[in-house]
């Protein structure tokens, strides 16, 4: 059976976007796999950790982190590099993002070019010269799951 077809594949993908698939035959040959997998990540992260302590480099100063996050380093005894957190808008006026022309309207969109699509749209008429770009939402981040739309169009 060829590596492709194993009956045991476990593929994750980094919030980068990078992709990582482990496959094997049984179960302890997942956890050998596994286990060297992460012994050589956690080898070139110390690499990596030196080549930075090396340049000068100094991170910045301590900010409070999301409890969440903060949970996550600890169980997975990580450490936080780089957190990114936007708090989920409140059905009551939060996560509006304002533009010169006033606040922009949040939008749903059911069938978008690219499908469905959440954005921030300036309320300046349509054909103004000094209309703003329309601030989409990624559908990877986390703010398009938690995004409350003004309005909803099919």
């Amino acid at each position: 059976m060829s590596h492709t077809e194993a009956p045991i594949s476990i593929t994750v993908k980094s919030a980068a976007g990078s992709l990582v698939t482990v496959r094997a035959t049984t179960a302890e040959e997942l956890d050998q796999t596994i286990a060297l997998t992460l012994a050589s990540l956690a080898s070139a992260t110390e690499e990596l950790e030196k080549a930075v302590r090396g340049t000068g480099f100094s991170a910045p100063a301590a900010t409070p982190m999301n409890p969440v996050v903060g949970y996550a380093a600890q169980a997975l005894g990580g450490t936080v590099v780089s957190e990114s957190f936007t708090p989920a808008p409140s059905p009551a006026g939060g996560g509006q993002r304002m533009c010169p022309h006033g606040t922009m309207t949040r939008i749903h969109g059911m069938t978008g070019k690219f499908g469905p699509y959440k954005g921030h749209f300036c309320p300046a008429k349509q054909g103004d010269p000094t209309k703003c770009a329309t601030q989409y939402v990624k559908a990877n981040s986390p703010e398009f799951a938690t995004f409350v739309a003004d309005q909803t169009k099919a």
